[in-house]
């Protein structure tokens, strides 16, 4: 794991090298202090010597003063590493998931993903700033002030022998309970980020049906599984302290039990007893660092393994076999037995054996019941899924010799869940065409019968819709998708039941506009209104993931039962409703 997250360091690796060294030097500085002090107390104070004292003072002074100004610059260069390697690591989960495709983001799901982006990203990036710290420092107090206690005296240094193994096995013992549990902390976090998301995108939902009170009690549920699962995990972190503590004074009371003769014999003197209980401290806080750096990256290592997951799962759909400089021709679409699943375990096929020309510059209606995969034969055009078997070609190729950027550009598509950014009116329809001009940006709010309720704003295309245009109607949001969509000029226009919301009268200006505005696009409506698709050139009628008739509104009342059956309901409600 450290391989694959190394190579995010780059650019901070000579602040990660120094801060290193500053925090070796700084440990080191602090292990030569109690050293001065001795020769202090056993030298200078028994002989009187005022010069001798001062000087050795001011030795200390400065030794203390250079430890800490290492101090200051291995905080500094361990902060601006790790902010640095987070934000790296931050913007390669980004980059990499902008290339999946929406069965790679189906398999984390949204929530998940977020908390990879910040919760794990913050805890590894922490990792890295306490490590250029701790797993330095740590060693270099140990070791150092071990070969050092041992140096002032044999004897007492037998005292470790116990204390070292029994500290060794504690922290062995709380690791192996923490580290699964850090794991399902993660998890939990997960499904409190989903429930929250869920509860806000769809607030107005849930006050409409008064369902705060569910809402309420299911956050409540997760929220509490998490608390649950943290006080487990962090139990065990707290319960380092106390133990470690134990061991460390019963070690020093050991120290002063065994020491106290040595001194009386004249063995050893009072001032090196002292810095053998400094030595004595900075080893068993040496181990204690070592402890909590080692609950730090258990939980470090959790967070690695999902964030490492998002970074290594590959792309269902790619550019591999496509050229980069092939144009999408015109909007012609074809499909030539096409066989499709969302899921590659599933028994049942989602589309099946779909045989379709579309002329490029056709105005093609899918109709179909609820279920019968109308979304999802069009979102196989842009390549939002991939197909399993047979090919769709756009423009006469098959979509894989297109790069998804060429191809995507061609194909303008209006999702059935309408879709607006925080801004100004104007800032979500330059997403068309950032480039476009006031006439073009007024001529497509036209064609989409948008620009009757834009000029009533009050600032017009300045006005701001809030987050995800909450300050518009559903019908409105769904007129400016679609003179968002218009903006790009595409080869194919998609619009996937994207005029349910608008009266019948205002999509049949749409339809009109389409004709005569966009006379070489392609363009394939989805609709649930026969009214919507009955002018088109072609009508695709859709029943169970397959084809069942293909013809005009004339054709299709001669020789399609679904077709029939669907008109003859709307007319009768149209008659019931007048």
């Amino acid at each position: 794991m450290i391989k694959k997250l190394w190579p995010y360091t780059r650019g901070y690796r000579k602040w990660i090298l120094c801060g290193v060294l500053c925090s070796a030097s700084e440990a080191v500085f602090e292990l030569l202090l109690p050293l001065v002090m001795a020769d202090i107390v056993d030298t200078g104070i028994p002989a009187g010597d005022t010069a001798y004292i001062l000087r050795r003072g001011a030795l200390m002074v400065c030794m203390a003063l250079i430890s800490m100004s290492l101090g200051i610059g291995a905080a500094f260069l361990s902060a601006r590493a790790g902010q640095g390697f987070g934000a790296n690591l931050r913007q390669a989960q980004y980059d990499h998931i902008q290339e999946f495709s929406f069965r790679n983001i189906e398999k984390f799901s949204t929530a998940s993903l977020v908390t990879r982006l910040t919760n794990d990203c913050n805890m590894l990036q922490m990792s890295l700033m306490m490590g250029m710290r701790l797993m330095v420092r740590a060693p270099v107090m140990l070791i150092s002030a071990l070969v050092l206690a041992i140096s002032i005296s044999l004897k007492l240094s037998r005292a470790f022998l116990v204390a070292l193994p029994l500290l060794a096995v504690m922290i062995v013992l709380i690791l192996r309970h923490v580290g699964p549990k850090f794991s399902s902390l993660q998890e939990r976090t997960d499904d409190v980020n989903l429930t929250v998301q869920e509860n806000l995108a769809a607030i107005r939902v849930v006050k409409s049906f008064v369902r705060e009170d569910y809402e309420a009690e299911k956050f409540q549920k997760r929220n509490n599984a998490l608390r649950d699962i943290s006080e487990k995990a962090f139990g065990f972190v707290v319960m380092n302290m106390p133990i470690m503590m134990l061991i460390t004074y019963g070690t020093i009371i050991a120290v002063m039990w065994y020491g106290a003769p040595l001194v009386q014999s004249g063995e050893l003197e009072v001032g090196l007893l002292s810095t053998f209980f400094t030595y004595i401290t900075q080893v068993l806080m040496s181990l204690m660092m070592v402890s909590m750096i080692m609950m730090m990256l258990t939980r470090a290592i959790a967070c690695g393994r999902r964030v490492v997951e998002v970074l290594d799962e590959v792309p269902d759909i790619a550019d591999e076999t496509a050229a980069s400089t092939l144009e999408v021709a015109d909007g012609s679409v074809d499909f030539d037995h096409v066989y499709f699943k969302y899921s590659p375990d599933a028994e049942k096929w989602n589309l099946h054996d779909i045989n379709l020309h579309i002329p490029s510059g056709a105005t093609v209606g899918i109709i179909g019941t609820t279920g019968s995969a109308k979304s999802t034969l069009v979102q196989l055009i842009p390549r939002l899924y991939e197909v399993q078997e047979g090919t769709v070609r756009v423009g006469g190729r098959p979509v894989k010799d297109y790069t998804m950027e060429r191809l995507r550009d061609s194909v303008s598509m209006v999702l059935q869940k309408n879709t607006l950014f925080s801004g100004t009116i104007r800032e979500n329809l330059l997403w068309g065409d950032e480039n476009a001009s006031d006439a073009d940006i007024e001529a497509a709010c036209e064609a989409a019968c948008a620009s009757e309720f834009i000029h009533r704003m009050p600032e017009g295309y300045d006005t701001d819709l809030g987050q995800g245009g909450v300050n518009v109607s559903g019908g409105q949001k769904q007129r400016l998708c679609i003179a968002r969509a218009i903006l790009k000029k595409p080869r194919v226009l998609i619009l996937d039941d994207s005029t349910s919301a608008v009266d019948t009268a205002t999509d049949a200006k749409i339809r009109a506009a389409f004709r005569t505005q966009l006379p070489e696009t392609t363009k394939i409506i989805i609709a649930q209104r026969i009214i919507s698709v009955m002018d088109a050139d072609l009508i695709v009628v859709m029943d169970d993931g397959g084809i069942s008739d293909v013809g005009t509104h004339e054709q299709l009342m001669e020789k399609s039962e679904i077709y029939r059956d669907v008109y003859q309901s709307q007319q009768e409600g149209a008659s019931i409703n007048g």
